[in-house]
């Protein structure tokens, strides 16, 4: 077959697939044993002897496609994965046939261009200065910076690692020094203790930080907590942030934060994975206000941007903080050149990354940034929807009132009621959800991803969860 064989073949295949979820003929979610769909897929057989073209790759797609998630069914809430725009698809298959590993310039021109263009538009969102375009004669003085990144547990590693650089400049050539803790509320993704192992301090040195009945930040008791810490003799690396946190979707106060985070010198960085795009909509961006003042910001592209996985952007004030974050030698990659560019190899972990630049860009270039603020705006809107209508039903509680597009609830009864509802709603598979810790209690938790969700599905879900109670 040829390309245009082969993809006229997937798209035939990818159109039937989204059909079928929004028309909802099938489950959305079908989770057979790895074993039967490993035989299903006649895997091994296909790996050694090839002959994936033609019809075999027809049949191929159909059983891959048949025992994959379906994100396009509207009774997909479970997790904070975009449904992608078509457009942002279109992009990656772009990416994966240039192959452009675009973190050094001269392997990837257009889509290095694309990224800084896409980053800048970022920082403008945030408040900072965007980085000048190589060539345009613009001053390199003071500005912001950033990367993209495969996804925001790689993004907070970045990130800490830059604000490491500036607390302890020598800890890439000496080892990080014993002494180095991180603030962070419990409620933080749990990247943030990840990060703490792979930088050498041990998730022991991620304290707790004073948060408010529902885990928000408490910046009235941040300072006592930090001057403490001092005198014990700790440095702080950085004070973490969450807009918004993974559980329930709920934004810490960033200007109040980042007040006492300059008042003492320390490091502030706003875990913005999900919620930074908030940013885009005049009637949600005050959720994030003040996230100017911090030094450093995560943004994931693959959650409300609609961009598809994996794209999240590591964004700094200053653009030196990010450029000292890593240090390396490579003769083979780093040497007097023309330089017409920017590398950006210099601020990742990684050394060959993919255009990941261009899958936003389509996705935001398809329909525009009114658009995406449009989708923030509806998904938000309808979370405190369907919090009215949940929070009607008898028996049923909510945790809190939502700020973002998550939504938690329960039924009456224990945690393992609550875990034992959503086995048999995955089960049944009209409906996919998601459960979380919050309060000590386990909760339901909604993502509204799906921009073909509507109050009609959530209705459908709590109608659901009440047969299941009637059983």
């Amino acid at each position: 077959m040829t390309l245009r064989m082969d993809c006229d073949a997937a798209i035939s295949a990818l159109e039937e697939y989204a059909a079928d979820a929004l028309e909802r003929r099938v489950p959305v979610i079908r989770q057979t044993p790895m074993a039967d769909l490993a035989r299903t897929l006649d895997l091994d057989r296909l790996i050694a002897e090839g002959g994936l073209r033609d019809e075999a790759l027809r049949r191929f797609l159909a059983a891959y496609l048949g025992s994959s998630t379906r994100l396009h069914h509207p009774g997909y809430m479970a997790h904070q994965v975009a449904v992608p725009h078509p457009a942002g698809a279109v992009a990656a298959l772009v990416d994966a046939f240039t192959n452009n590993a675009m973190a050094i310039y001269e392997m990837g021109p257009a889509a290095a261009t694309v990224e800084q263009a896409v980053l800048n538009w970022m920082l403008r969102k945030v408040g900072w200065r965007p980085a000048p375009m190589p060539g345009s004669g613009e001053p390199a003085d003071h500005h912001g910076g950033g990367v993209l990144t495969h996804g925001g547990s790689l993004a907070n590693l970045t990130a800490l690692s830059a604000a490491r650089a500036r607390v302890a400049p020598e800890a890439w050539r000496d080892g990080t020094p014993g002494n180095l803790v991180i603030v962070a509320p419990a409620g933080c993704h749990y990247s943030i203790a990840r990060a703490a192992g792979i930088l050498g301090l041990g998730q022991r040195a991620v304290r707790s930080a004073p948060t408010d009945a529902d885990g928000r930040l408490d910046p009235a008791r941040l300072p006592d907590l930090i001057d403490g810490l001092r005198r014990s003799g700790s440095e702080i690396l950085a004070v973490v942030a969450n807009a918004c946190a993974t559980a329930a979707g709920l934004y810490d106060p960033i200007r109040a934060v980042a007040a006492v985070c300059r008042d003492r010198g320390v490091w502030l960085h706003v875990d913005g994975a999900h919620g930074a795009s908030a940013l885009l909509s005049e009637r949600q961006r005050g959720r994030l206000d003040g996230v100017e003042l911090a030094d450093s910001l995560v943004w994931d592209a693959h959650k409300m941007l609609r961009t598809p996985t994996l794209c999240a952007a590591v964004l700094v004030r200053d653009h030196r903080t990010l450029d000292g974050a890593f240090q390396e030698e490579a003769s083979y990659l780093f040497h007097e050149k023309e330089q017409p560019g920017f590398d950006f190899i210099h601020r990742t972990v990684e050394c060959t990354k993919a255009a990941l630049g261009l899958r936003l860009f389509f996705s935001l270039a398809a329909d525009g940034e009114r658009a995406a603020a449009a989708f923030i705006d509806r998904q938000t809107a309808l979370a405190r929807e369907a919090a009215a209508i949940l929070r009607s039903r008898p028996g049923f509680e909510l945790a809190v009132d939502p700020e973002s597009n998550i939504v938690c609830f329960r039924v009456q009864g224990d945690d393992a009621l609550q875990l034992d509802l959503r086995r048999r709603l995955t089960e049944a598979g009209r409906h996919y959800i998601s459960t979380t810790e919050f309060r000590g209690r386990r909760w339901l938790r909604l993502a509204l991803m799906n921009p073909a969700t509507g109050p009609a599905d959530i209705l459908s879900l709590a109608e659901a969860v009440e047969a299941c109670l009637a059983a």
